[in-house]
């Protein structure tokens, strides 16, 4: 009996371990349509490293949805269309194609945070579970009937990083046991409707990232996790211009808010109602850190810190 086949869309580490994880489960990839990795995009293994090792064809897809990508994918008559943190909106022609259906996997517990970067938005909102969903692909985004899930827990101090890293491990997971059931039809569908009501969240611009004093403590803490590296960072506008804050907890210290306190612990910043410890500053695009001489650096850049 030959395999059942698939061509796979996929992006980022997850994509990377779902890739994976089809073909543990012994399904033939026939091509796989992603993008170039990014400069700024080398701390994870790219899908088509794995795909290029499995003498996977490997197309890069800056315009996915076009005629001939679609009379390619149709040649090939695959069983499955995959989806894996791709960044395309695949048209709804596509998802005709294949005999088994076509699904995305979605990093949230759908149906709440459909949408981009569910990850980074479920640590801005400060909540403490998220997970990883396989579900059917419709025209609308994040929409058709949950074959899967996993849940994954978010610790106080998690980074966008450290849960992206669970949520690829999840969804490898995820995808090699739910192939046995696809294949046959066999795998239960739910609903995103009986399941409540959905939420939705945007691409998250570079503004999303913005320290507001007017923020609590706790606020500016889970915009810090949710862009530490190697995303860009959130950040602050001084009278220096704009100063990336890489690294900071919450402490106990007392600062007024939007000031910056030069204490024997560290530098403490401000909020509305506490302040966070600084652990590494940067300027601009500058990537080194300043780890121990904040204060005076501050200054040399022409910030007061208060000093009691």
């Amino acid at each position: 009996m030959s395999k059942p086949t698939a061509v796979v869309c996929a992006y980022s580490s997850v994509g990377t371990a779902a890739l994976e994880g089809l073909l543990e489960a012994g399904i033939d990839v026939l091509v796989l349509y992603t993008y170039a990795q990014g400069a700024d995009e080398h701390w994870f293994t790219p899908p088509a490293v794995v795909a290029q090792a499995r003498g996977i064809p490997v197309h890069m897809a800056p315009a996915f949805n076009d005629d001939g990508v679609y009379e390619a994918i149709r040649n090939l008559q695959p069983d499955f269309l995959f989806s894996f943190y791709f960044r395309e909106m695949i048209q709804a022609r596509f998802l005709e194609l294949p005999r088994l259906g076509a699904y995305n996997l979605h990093g949230s517990l759908l149906p709440k945070y459909r949408g981009r970067a569910p990850l980074n938005w479920v640590l801005v909102k400060g909540e403490t579970e998220t997970g990883i969903t396989l579900h059917a692909m419709t025209p609308k985004p994040d929409d058709g009937h949950i074959l899967a899930q996993t849940r994954l827990a978010i610790a106080w101090d998690e980074t966008a990083l450290s849960l992206t890293d669970k949520a690829a491990r999840a969804g490898r997971n995820l995808v090699r046991e739910a192939l046995p059931g696809l294949v046959d039809g066999s795998i239960p569908r739910i609903d995103q409707k009986t399941l409540g009501p959905s939420t939705y969240f945007g691409g998250r611009k570079p503004a999303d990232s913005r320290l507001d004093f007017a923020m609590t403590r706790g606020e500016a803490f889970n915009q810090i996790r949710a862009v530490a590296d190697p995303w860009p960072n959130a950040f602050l506008e001084t009278p220096a211009g704009s100063l990336k804050v890489a690294w900071a907890l919450p402490t106990d210290g007392s600062c007024p808010p939007g000031r910056f306190r030069a204490t024997r612990e560290g530098v403490l910043l401000g909020f509305a109602d506490g302040a966070l410890r600084l652990h590494a500053l940067r300027r601009g695009a500058d990537r080194s850190e300043r780890p121990s001489d904040h204060a005076q650096w501050l200054e040399e850049l022409g910030i007061p810190t208060w000093v009691d």
